[in-house]
């Protein structure tokens, strides 16, 4: 599920990609998958389980792999830092988090996406 989002109301000024690929939090040894709803340069908003959203608050590194369809060539591993901004927690599976992105770096992925 890829495409731009944009709504009316919406005062970002970067352009969104509403993407569900998967999205790992690491947190020193630990890591706590998840997945994104979307994505730009700048910010990402992903879900943990409920359980594991508590674990993280403030600075922490991830891991997102995006695959040819929005690199348009080959599979891009992202590796960064980000902050979290706000915790949304509508779902009694799931917990929303926006985080805004401070540094990040690719990897072409010679390799098929898993």
């Amino acid at each position: 599920m890829t495409g731009c989002v944009e709504s009316g109301g919406d005062l970002r000024a970067r352009t969104r990609f509403g993407i569900r690929v998967p999205f790992t939090v690491v947190l020193g040894q630990r890591e706590t998958p998840g997945f994104t709803r979307d994505l730009s340069n700048r910010g990402v908003y992903f879900y943990l389980d409920q359980a594991d959203s508590g674990l993280i608050g403030g600075e922490f590194d991830f891991r997102v792999q995006l695959p040819p369809e929005i690199t348009l060539s080959t599979c891009c591993l992202i590796h960064g830092k980000g902050r979290v901004l706000r915790t949304d927690s509508g779902s009694r599976q799931y917990a929303g988090i926006a985080a805004e992105i401070l540094s990040y770096s690719m990897q072409r992925e010679p390799a098929a996406c898993a």
